[in-house]
């Protein structure tokens, strides 16, 4: 890429630099430049092969060279740029490796009166515990994080080739305005080491500092490793960016605050609140930043065996998210019990947090929401991150496009992928405006004081989450909104408007609502997941020899098409202790293996069970004889194509499965129905587990790949299916 790089400041990351770009081949010649007092670094960069040559002059340091990166400390930068500005060359690349960009620019404006257009200003986000050129290694920006904080001025061409050597050699590259980055690393990166440097500090001054540090547990260990920094580097970066610590100091001292209170007060259950929110907060900041980096989660199914046990499997997915959105908009506090505690609801949950809203839990399934009123909703400081959860994000685009204040929806690859015209075009028609990236995808840039007004809306294809995003759109606008649909979809929207006393009409195949209601706080007990239950239903009736009971699952008419279609094919499933909980119809069922035979599904069934077809299709390759789906065609805009991805992984598992355009046309066999093989998910969770219920008929284990989005809404799925005896690592 280049002929001659020349690094100034040659250290542990200027030479972690030089070897990297040196391994992969990406110059010919590598050079240092230094002060004449680090004349001893330079003699050891040279011996230790780090760089060809070095220079005390910055003169014939530079000479001919098409690179130069600056890797001193940023307390020093202006000086460097002074002494480079009577060599700047116009035909090469500048670029530097500093923690803290506005002083950087402010450097460069210092000198140059203006950012220099070949100058891309770029932090690596890397380090080790030992500092120094002998400390350098060719693979420390291995899958660690590089930014770049280009300027208006920068030059393109100069910008994609330093992203394009950064990406050579190793590093996941991304792209922030300076403002952000310095904002986040104060966050993420200064404040730690301030933490740790003020701890180490504190505790090293106490009178039992040997017993301290001796005693010390892995956890200290890992917490103050960063206090082994470079002081002087620390000092820079602390100086640099105080206008953004300073804020962080403050609000952390307050923090600490609240928690000295709960402990003088002795009030240990808001003290395990925030311990356990903080544990969940953790794990959703990984997922969402880190998972493209960690290694994908494989299931390995051993082939047969049987299911026999009895279980509850966790709460029901739509009502979770609907009951933090429904509670937080309540006059007074709710109570939820059987919470979903998964990424998809936890995504909602946050949400709401970031809008202003007190929640506390989940601890145990329970969730406190202290309602704010339709009406009192703050606007987010940041953009609401939704994970996976296509239920959040459609149903918060209508609640937020009746707001007074803006908002911005995201969420991760997958969901950035969905389309969002289906309920952007019709609340554009209701008066809100909504921006989406081209092709009508995430993130939604919602505009507040947008002054809805009713519309009477036919749904041209059944969905809840788009009947359940304009019913809450129809609450903040003018008139009466009306969504009549095509086919009977789930219900839960209407059901729990009506449990916080908000005034819902329902006839026939209409629903209609207005802004003249307000929520009141209620006690929501949310049932076990219908949809959940979906894969031991299916894997107890195809397994011989299988008895399973599921505990307290929610039958809610509009959701049990799944076990309707089952006993068309033949399925033995009684449903025992029908009961009322919360307005919803809750049973416990049980299911015995049994021979199911194919059939031709009735579509009025299919919105009753959208999201149970990828187990289904697995039930009809066991089944004897052909089973069709038609009316389907939604499912070719979930968190994958799920007909053709089921197809396309039946085939490979040796089944007569072939797609249509809205279904699915399946030849099942009695024996010998599933082979064994290698498939995919593509990240859609209930792809994952299906594939793993197939195994209980496999004739050969079945590997499956790209299943981390199971713990988006099923985190127990491995426990209690191994539980009930599926041989799954």
């Amino acid at each position: 890429m280049f002929n001659k790089i020349c690094i100034i400041g040659v250290g542990l990351i200027g030479g972690s630099i030089a070897r990297a770009a040196r391994a992969q081949g990406l110059c010919d010649h590598i050079v240092a430049f230094g002060r004449q007092k680090s004349l001893k670094n330079l003699q050891l960069a040279k011996s230790l092969g780090v760089v060809d040559e070095y220079y005390v002059d910055i003169e014939l340091a530079v000479k001919d060279a098409d690179c130069i990166i600056i890797t001193t400390p940023v307390g020093v930068i202006e000086h460097v740029f002074r002494q480079l500005k009577p060599f700047w060359n116009e035909q090469a690349i500048y670029t530097d490796a500093g923690s803290t960009k506005g002083s950087v620019i402010a450097a460069a404006q210092a000198v140059f009166s203006e950012v220099p257009a070949n100058f891309v200003p770029a932090h690596p986000i890397a380090g080790a515990e030992k500092s120094g050129v002998e400390a350098a290694q060719d693979e420390l920006f291995n899958n660690k994080r590089l930014i770049v904080t280009p300027v208006k001025l920068t030059s393109p061409q100069a910008l994609d080739k330093i992203i394009a050597f950064w990406k050579r050699i190793g590093s996941q590259v991304s792209t922030m305005d300076v403002e952000h980055h310095d904002a986040v690393l104060a966050a993420t990166s200064h404040l730690p080491h301030i933490l740790a440097f003020s701890l180490v500090d504190l505790l090293g001054k106490r009178d039992e500092q040997v017993e301290i540090f001796k005693y010390a547990a892995s956890g200290f260990k890992d917490f103050t490793r960063i206090a082994s920094s470079d002081p002087t580097m620390w000092l820079d970066i602390c100086m640099a960016n105080k206008k953004e610590i300073i804020p962080l100091i403050q609000q952390l001292q307050t923090e600490l605050g609240k928690i000295e209170q709960m402990l003088v007060g002795n009030e240990s259950q808001q003290l395990f609140e925030t311990f356990t929110y903080a544990k969940q907060a953790r794990q959703r900041f990984l997922n969402q930043f880190d998972n493209h980096m960690s290694q994908s989660i494989t299931f390995n199914v051993q082939p047969g065996g049987s299911m026999r046990g009895e279980i509850r499997v966790p709460g029901d997915k739509s009502m979770s998210h609907r009951s933090i959105m429904l509670g937080s908009l309540a006059e007074g506090v709710t109570h939820v019990t059987g919470f979903l505690n998964a990424e998809d609801a936890l995504a909602t949950l946050q949400a709401f947090r970031a809008m202003g809203v007190e929640i506390e839990g989940p601890v145990n399934g329970e969730v406190t929401i202290h309602g704010v009123g339709k009406h009192g909703l703050k606007e987010p400081k940041e953009p609401l991150y939704l994970g996976n959860s296509g239920t959040s994000m459609r149903l918060l685009s209508g609640l937020l496009a009746g707001q007074t204040f803006n908002s911005v929806l995201t969420g991760d690859e997958s969901l950035s992928s969905r389309p969002m015209k289906r309920v952007t075009n019709p609340l554009a028609t209701m008066g809100a405006k909504i921006k989406t990236q081209e092709g009508g995808t995430a993130p939604l840039h919602i505009i507040g004081n947008s002054h809805l007004k009713g519309i009477d809306y036919t749904m041209p294809m059944a969905s809840a989450q788009v009947k359940s995003c304009l019913l809450l759109a129809g609450m903040y606008a003018d008139g009466e909104t009306t969504v009549t649909e095509p086919a009977p979809t789930r219900d839960h929207t209407e059901r729990m408007l009506n449990g916080f006393s908000y005034p819902v009409n329902r006839e026939g195949d209409k629903a209609s609502i207005n802004s003249n209601g307000t929520l009141q706080a209620a006690d929501i007990d949310v049932p076990s997941d219908i949809s959940s239950a979906a894969f031991f239903l299916v894997g107890a009736s195809i397994a011989p020899d299988s008895d399973v009971t599921l505990k307290h699952v929610g039958i809610n008419p509009t959701r049990t098409g799944i076990i309707d279609i089952l006993r068309l094919m033949g399925a033995n499933i009684e449903i025992i202790n029908e009961r009322t909980v919360g307005g919803e119809p809750v049973a416990d069922l049980r299911v015995v293996s049994s021979q199911l035979k194919g059939i031709d599904i009735p579509e009025e069934l299919v919105p009753l069970a959208i999201d149970e077809f990828p187990v289904l299709f697995v039930a009809a390759a066991c089944a004897e004889g052909q089973t069709r789906l038609t009316g389907a065609a939604e499912l070719r805009v979930k968190e994958c194509d799920r007909i053709q991805v089921m197809a396309d992984g039946l085939q490979i598992l040796g089944v007569d499965a072939q797609s249509t355009e809205d279904g699915m046309v399946v030849q099942g066999k009695t024996s010998d129905s599933i082979g064994g093989g290698e498939v995919f998910s593509h990240g859609d969770h209930r792809i994952a587990m299906s594939f793993s219920i197939a195994g209980l008929r496999a004739t050969a284990p079945i590997t499956i790949h790209d299943c981390e989005n199971v713990n988006t809404s099923f985190p127990e799925f491995r426990d209690l299916a191994t539980q009930l005896g599926l041989q799954l690592t």
